[in-house]
């Protein structure tokens, strides 16, 4: 029996109804939604989803369904679309005293992030976010499994941070959550745009459709006058900027003249932090921050200048001069010995350069880079993350990160030829051991740079998730609390 929209729409609005896109957890009375997957369209779970209880189907194919007497089905010519509209209704999304801002990039999402989140806290505001690291708004905080969650997580979490009094939301934006439509729906009030750089290919094939998946968040989704932010210093953030006349520009190097900038100038820069002068029309303004590099000086920028166009006062910003960082993002391990150990996420070519000439920049005597390429990615960017290595690096020590399903040795190989050129070279395909060997390097002079995982606390291998933090490994042999 084929039941209408309407229908549909009522139910969710009432509440009494549960939306599912797993079959897996689908209960009796559930609503059950058959998604086009990668590689399996979601009809062939229509049989799960009936046989634990789905009061209604919707799919694509009502031969799908013919099998099944007495059950209800809503066919859709794009059930993603339909999913979309029914979470809305369910969740009562979006909220209409939340605002949703948005972060994408290759790099610096999540610092962009954390520091949105401690300039809204710290005016007044209460926020949720998700990102990386995590899903958090008052009363809640878990690990994130995703960078962007799925549209029914996405929205069930909307309405639980509209709960809890949430007035701002701010999202990590990933290219494939674009791509797949996972962010189709909601209304973005605000957007930055950090940079790009070669990631993803695996998925994306090409830096064009990876520009384009990224670019979806200020072209195609609702509100065409959102606020934006996008970073002049970037090739494909001018990019951007020429089809977003309207958008602030943000950088460290002048714009085109006569267009609208924030335009930063970095005074001072040292292990202790950063100091950044700031030009806005006729307003200047310095900002003394603890965070190290040119990259954080660009993501204090685009938060700034995202702020600036929501209506923030150059006076509302200097709070940002306490904001002490982010876990797993340049993170500093104290310790007894006094050695300079920095935990960080960098896990591509430029990431690596950019964490790199920031130690470089800080003055240490030499700086030791410990890093590996995860597996079953993007296997063309490995031997470009050698070479970043190798040309800044004084000590290279090559180790595994997330082989997931593929040889560490085998990724170690493919490596090496961008390591050719390396002055000192390491190999440790044990990463707790390769840990204990970089360590032994050390000097107090010197800086030790533990890239890839940051924040993560596992290491996946041969499939199977094990603990595993970085930083735990380095407090354990330094006998550190």
């Amino acid at each position: 029996m084929e039941i209408n929209f309407e229908e549909l729409l009522a139910l969710c609005k009432s509440g009494r109804v549960n939306l599912r896109s797993d079959s897996r957890l689908v209960e009796k009375g559930d609503i059950f939604v058959a998604l086009a997957g990668d590689s399996i369209d979601g009809t062939a779970f229509i049989p799960q989803a009936v046989e634990r209880g789905a009061s209604i189907i919707v799919c694509s194919q009502k031969e799908a369904c013919l099998p099944y007497e007495n059950l209800k089905i809503f066919i859709s010519h794009d059930p993603h679309e339909t999913l979309i509209g029914l979470a809305k209704a369910r969740f009562r999304t979006p909220a209409a005293n939340m605002n949703v801002l948005g972060v994408t990039g290759t790099n610096g999402k999540t610092t962009s992030a954390y520091l949105l989140e401690y300039l809204f806290q710290s005016n007044g505001h209460k926020t949720g976010v998700l990102g990386t690291v995590s899903w958090r708004w008052p009363g809640h905080s878990e690990p994130a499994r995703l960078t962007t969650p799925d549209v029914l997580e996405i929205h069930s979490m909307l309405q639980e941070m509209e709960d809890a009094g949430c007035d701002e939301v701010i999202m990590e934006v990933s290219s494939h959550a674009l791509a797949k439509k996972r962010v189709d729906g909601l209304s973005f009030v605000g957007v930055i745009f950090t940079n790009l750089t070669q990631d993803h290919l695996d998925f994306h094939k090409n830096m064009e459709s990876y520009f384009m998946a990224k670019a979806r968040l200020f072209y195609d989704l609702p509100l065409a006058n959102k606020k934006m932010a996008i970073n002049s210093d970037d090739k494909w953030g001018r990019h951007l900027l020429e089809q977003c006349p309207w958008a602030l520009a943000y950088g460290l190097q002048p714009f085109e003249p006569g267009r609208r900038q924030l335009l930063g100038e970095i005074l001072e820069h040292s292990s202790n932090g950063l100091v950044l002068k700031m030009r806005f029309g006729e307003d200047t303004w310095i900002i003394n921050s603890r965070l190290i590099g040119s990259f954080n000086a660009l993501n204090l920028l685009g938060v700034q200048a995202l702020a600036l166009e929501l209506g923030f006062k150059k006076e509302d910003l200097g709070c940002l001069e306490n904001f002490m960082g982010v876990p797993g993002r340049m993170e500093r391990i104290v310790n007894r010995e006094g050695l300079n150990i920095f935990v960080d996420y960098a896990h591509t070519p430029d990431a690596l350069t950019n964490a790199i000439l920031t130690l470089r920049e800080a003055g240490f005597k030499r700086v030791l880079v410990m890093f590996g390429c995860g597996g079953n990615r993007d296997k063309g960017k490995r031997p470009l993350m050698g070479e970043a290595v190798a040309k800044l690096a004084d000590i290279a020590i090559l180790t595994s990160d997330n082989p997931r399903f593929e040889d560490p040795h085998s990724i170690i190989e493919d490596v090496l030829p961008g390591l050719s050129r390396v002055s000192q070279l390491v190999i440790e395909e044990d990463r707790k051991l390769a840990t204990k060997k970089a360590l032994e390097l050390l000097t107090q002079d010197d800086a030790l740079l533990i890239a890839g995982k940051g924040h993560e606390e596992y290491q996946i291998i041969n499939g199977v998730k094990h603990h595993y933090s970085d930083q735990e490994i380095v407090r354990e042999f330094l006998n550190c609390a």
